[in-house]
């Protein structure tokens, strides 16, 4: 391997292992108690390596942001792709969100619950995100297709998913008496119900 090839890719691994840890201690200790100090105390790298990657802690945590819609946008690409009517992907999206919350809480607990406007003003609405379009794109697409009732397309999407997200959410809060994906066809039915033609 060449001599570049081998800096990038430690580059790229020192980044990775960066935006790792900045995702533990904003989730402990929140953004505006977390210094650039403390994430290099965490991963015993320079600060000089981390200002190398990041040009300052609201970089750092754009990035972060950026980074994480991009890891929900693919799953729900693969979520979606193997499907063709609106409830089979309308059902394959929220499985797909569900997992992502019981496997990467912390992830999820950072899209869905973290106040971004706060420390990220220049950001996109969340709601205007490549993932969250994607499912507005799969109820519009139904839509389109007569599977579903005319509708407002963000009535409709968040008819179709704003139960699965509060869900996920009362997850990530400890709220919930009884398992995430044992909720998930009830959810489902529930949502589909206001929705079907």
């Amino acid at each position: 391997m060449a001599k570049a090839e081998q800096k990038s890719g430690r580059g790229e691994d020192l980044k990775a292992e960066v935006l790792k840890t900045t995702l533990t201690l904003f989730s402990q200790q929140g953004y505006f108690n977390t210094s650039l100090q403390d994430i290099r105390k965490a991963t015993g790298v320079s600060i000089g390596a981390i200002y190398h990657h990041f040009e300052n802690k609201e970089a750092l945590a754009k990035s972060l942001y950026e980074t994480l819609l991009d890891e929900m946008n693919q799953a729900i690409s693969e979520a979606i792709a193997p499907h063709e009517n609106c409830r089979a992907q309308s059902r394959a999206v929220v499985e797909a969100l569900f997992h992502l919350t019981l496997d990467e809480p912390q992830k999820m607990q950072f899209i869905l619950m973290a106040q971004h406007r706060e420390y990220l003003p220049d950001a996109s609405p969340i709601c205007s995100s490549r993932p969250f379009q994607a499912m507005k794109g799969v109820v519009e697409q139904g839509l389109r297709k007569k599977e579903i009732r005319p509708l407002d397309s963000w009535v409709a999407a968040s008819a179709m998913f704003g139960g699965a997200l509060r869900l996920m959410n009362l997850h990530l809060d400890g709220a919930l008496d009884r398992p995430l994906m044992d909720l998930m066809e009830e959810t489902l039915d529930c949502a589909w119900r206001g929705l079907e033609a």
